[in-house]
């Protein structure tokens, strides 16, 4: 799906704003038929449960509803009108005055309604979109919905995050020509000097293409004719990590001498590889620094904010990251085309986090029901789960931040039918896009002698806590388990290893001469003591601490306001072990040249 953009021949609204809001109650039916009532107001973008003070909005499971009036501009007659929903958390429906226009399942990717029939050039429609935040067992990613004693709906979730629902990123009205450019894929190598560009243009209807490729002073480098093609570029500058290029690669649809639509798109050219225990960017062997994030702020929960997206990667600058994960679902694309602007790396996830029964039998990793069956997770969620790594590619597969698809958060890969679960899934994966490696994060239950499925994946993404939740405060125990397990993944499988999640808990100024769990020095130690192991095991090809900032979780007694494990406060205030971390990384700039 191409991100709506401001062409010769399209034009971009943006609706965000105050929106007028309200939960669903049977007291309204279908309160899209008429103007909702009530002085309640919502920001977009951004998640409604912190915005109130009222609990039962806050805590509202089930349908809320925005809504606003939209005027279409009189210039639009004679093209295609569409509104974008760059997200609704997790389920959305769209309508145009009366009528459904559009339903989405998903929360993190998005979805658009060609509502051309029902709006009039220069006239008002009333545009209403319903979001829901159900989880079950056929979502992705899944939960329960219970009923408490007083009657009230309580939703359940396997992930240790706050379930912020709401539309938190942009939504746009725009138009298209009738006759228009649809999808654009683009995939670049290396061939000496020389870069190639290979592409294909998808379009509504048969018309003549042509492509141009300009460099970043606006001059022509390349020119093609039909859909799909090859582009050379002689002396080709690459994108690279910490030095990023792009070349606007410029689609038009032509009919003789006349322009039907037109569409620009950034590209970088470079290559992407494992060979070995080796994840090579442009030939050259790549160390990941850095993190697992999340898209959580205060009071905006998980709504977008450019301001954030802009001090947060000064922070990875300052810290000396060249990379992030984007955990646990697909982040905004505009932090994507920062990341291709700026020269960071990323690792792109589904929103599939939560698929293991066993956190429920705590440490033991051993879960009252079998994850993998059709009571549980079976093949409607396989389907849905599908459905997210198809949207996921489609989406963001012309990134060249994006080096590697994550298909799943702390699966139970170690249990039985975990492989008839997956192997569908990466072939999936591989078809929709042969270009770049796939892993998955592997939960401590999992181990080089019982993963059922760490054979499928190209690179093993290891999430780690001994030391926290298993020998704490002792690390001297812990350092040693975690250089045997290290290890023994590295002899069994001979792949790249990233310790995708490693991390404790630290509240800011709590502080101890000795290993105290919960002090910014333990945290301080943790950190150095599996640095030391990573440092001794060639297989290790990177680092992401969990977590860059603490975030908002649901209510537990291991949580303290949320998980704390950010090296930064909640407000991006750095603890100790982010000045720790820094002088670290920033000896690491001669490990990945460019």
């Amino acid at each position: 799906m191409l991100k709506p953009r401001n062409t010769a021949t399209r034009e971009l609204v943006n609706l965000d704003g105050l929106w007028r809001f309200a939960v669903d109650t049977p007291a309204v039916p279908e309160p899209w038929r008429s103007v909702l009532h009530g002085a309640t107001e919502a920001a977009v973008p951004s998640s409604y449960n912190d915005l109130f003070v009222d609990p039962e909005i806050r805590d509202h499971v089930g349908w809320v509803w925005y809504q606003r009036t939209v005027r279409i501009p009189r210039g639009w007659a004679g093209g295609r009108v569409v509104v974008r929903v760059d997200a609704a958390t997790h389920a959305g429906k769209v309508y145009a005055g009366d009528r459904l226009v559009a339903e989405h399942q998903g929360g993190y990717t998005p979805f658009d309604a060609d509502i051309t029939e029902h709006v009039v050039a220069g006239e008002e429609f009333r545009l209403t979109i319903g979001v829901s935040n159900e989880l079950t067992n056929v979502t992705i990613p899944p939960g329960t919905v219970t009923m408490t004693q007083d009657g009230r709906r309580s939703q359940k979730y396997l992930h240790d995050f706050y379930n912020y629902a709401g539309l938190a990123r942009s939504v746009w009205l725009y138009s298209v020509p009738e006759t228009r450019i649809t999808d654009i894929t683009v995939v670049t190598d290396v061939d000496g000097a020389t870069g190639t560009v290979d592409y294909s243009v998808e379009t509504s209807a048969d018309a003549a293409v042509h492509v141009r490729l300009r460099d970043e002073t606006g001059a022509v480098v390349a020119t093609g004719d039909g859909a799909d093609g090859r582009l050379r570029v002689e002396n080709a500058v690459l994108w690279q990590p910490g030095a990023a290029y792009l070349y606007r690669l410029e689609a038009e649809l032509l009919e003789g001498d006349d322009l039907l639509d037109s569409y620009p798109l950034d590209i970088g050219i470079r290559t992407v590889k494992v060979r070995g225990t080796e994840f090579l960017i442009n030939g050259k062997p790549f160390y990941f620094t850095g993190f697992g994030k999340h898209e959580d702020s205060p009071v905006r929960g998980k709504g977008h904010d450019d301001a954030y997206l802009v001090h947060d990667f000064q922070l990875l600058d300052w810290i000396g990251a060249n990379s992030f994960r984007t955990s646990h679902y697909p982040y905004a694309e505009e932090v994507l085309e920062f990341a291709d602007r700026h020269g960071i790396v990323v690792v792109d996830e589904t929103a599939a986090v939560g698929l293991n029964l066993a956190v429920t039998g705590g440490l033991t990793g051993v879960g009252a029901k079998p994850t993998f069956s059709p009571e549980t997770f079976g093949d409607e969620t396989q389907a849905a789960h599908a459905q997210h790594i198809r949207e996921l590619v489609a989406r963001d597969k012309n990134h060249p931040s994006v080096v590697m698809w994550c298909l799943a958060n702390e699966p139970a890969s170690h249990e039985d039918g975990a492989r008839k679960y997956f192997e569908p899934l990466v072939s999936l994966a591989r078809s929709l896009d042969p270009t770049r490696p796939v892993t998955y994060s592997v939960v401590m239950f999992a181990t080089y002698r019982n993963d059922k499925i760490a054979d499928l994946f190209d690179v093993l993404s290891l999430n780690r806590y001994y030391g926290w939740y298993l020998d704490n405060g002792d690390l001297a125990s812990a350092e040693q388990k975690l250089e045997a397990e290290l290890r023994g993944w590295a002899e069994q499988f001979d792949k790249p290893l990233i310790m995708s999640e490693y991390g404790a808990d630290a509240m800011t100024g709590v502080r101890s001469v000795w290993d105290v769990p919960w002090t910014e020095d333990y945290q301080q130690s943790f950190l150095a003591m599996y640095h030391r192991v990573f440092d001794r095991i060639d297989a290790v090809t990177g680092e992401h601490v969990w977590n860059f900032a603490d975030f908002a979780t649901g209510p537990g007694i291991h949580r303290v306001d949320g998980n704390r494990k950010g090296v930064f406060t909640r407000d991006r205030k750095p603890k100790s072990a982010a000045h720790e971390l820094r002088t670290r990384w920033k000896r690491f700039a001669d490990r990945n040249p460019t």
